[in-house]
């Protein structure tokens, strides 16, 4: 199996302006990744455990496929 991983983008100093500025109006911050990977499509059911499992472990999962 290839091991995929998420890459965080490299962003000039416009586009990450534009990604604080944005943070600011959300109120919580935010990661720029690459486009190469988009995120998984999960049934309900599929992000039911996947929320009990981030309360579990404590952790923020993030579910991805390579295209």
């Amino acid at each position: 199996m290839t091991r995929a991983r998420m890459k965080v983008a490299k962003l000039d100093k416009g586009s990450l302006a534009k990604v604080q500025a944005l943070e600011k109006k959300l109120g919580c911050c935010l990661v720029a990744l690459e486009p190469e990977y988009c995120l998984a499509r999960l049934s309900a059911a599929q992000v039911k455990r996947l929320a009990a499992a981030e309360r579990e472990l404590g952790v923020v999962l993030l579910a991805y496929q390579p295209k």
